[in-house]
């Protein structure tokens, strides 16, 4: 009887070691489960170091304010605000535009060209002639008249562009206003400041149509003949 106890005893000891065992290596299956996972979102990442400028800027839990949109709020998402062809936020968080040659294009209409000048404010004027001389017959007359035409401009580069981009209809409504005119207007006095006048707002009223912006402010007759 004794013998038989004696041998019994290793018998029942092998079934605690197995479940001590089967327990650790779960405990570490878990462990190595949980740190990969840690791993991959970055949680033992160092965190960046906030610059001076962007704990000034942050609030009052030490995160760093948002980019301010195109009213100076901050973007929902935090993002910077977009920026027009001037560098200025675009009041639509749109991207600036650009032209053919990668040059960007300006937004909305022409704005006068300034000079420095250390008494007043003094504006740019931009001339063009145009190509060509204007002929036409006088109405109820066998005499023609032949005249040269210049614009001037205190505006940037986009009217005399626009300009030369219609030159084509601009020199048909030219042409409708000096058929207009009789032998008798030639005697009037200021027969060719108002021809230049009407020239001009015919000119500018083509511009509005198909560019939304005219900026013509002069027309110049740089030759006038009339036979």
């Amino acid at each position: 009887m004794v013998d038989e106890v004696v041998e019994a005893e290793p018998k029942a000891k092998k079934p605690i070691l197995l479940i001590v065992g089967g327990a650790v290596a779960l405990l570490l299956v878990i462990v190595v489960a949980v740190g990969g996972t840690l791993f991959a979102t970055g949680f033992f990442k160092p965190k960046a170091d906030l610059s001076a400028e962007q704990m000034l800027e942050g609030d009052a839990h030490g995160e760093a304010a948002p980019a301010a949109d195109a009213h100076g709020a901050a973007d929902a998402h935090g993002a910077p605000a977009k920026t027009d062809a001037h560098g200025a936020p675009d009041a639509h968080g749109a991207a600036a535009k650009t032209d053919a040659h990668g040059a960007p294009v300006k937004s909305g209409p022409p704005t006068k060209l300034t000079k420095k000048s250390p008494e007043l404010t003094r504006f740019d004027f931009s001339y063009l002639k145009l190509e060509n001389d204007f002929l036409s017959n006088l109405t109820g007359s066998r005499k023609v008249m032949s005249v040269q035409i210049a614009i001037m401009t205190r505006y940037d580069q986009r009217v005399l562009d626009n300009v030369k981009k219609h030159e084509m209809a601009l020199r048909s409504v030219i042409l409708d206003v000096m058929r207009q005119t009789v032998d008798a207007d030639l005697g009037k006095p200021d027969f060719r400041k108002d021809l230049a006048v009407r020239i001009r707002d015919v000119m500018n009223t083509l511009l509005e149509k198909y560019e939304d912006f005219g900026g013509i402010e002069e027309v110049y007759f740089t030759s006038f003949v009339t036979q």
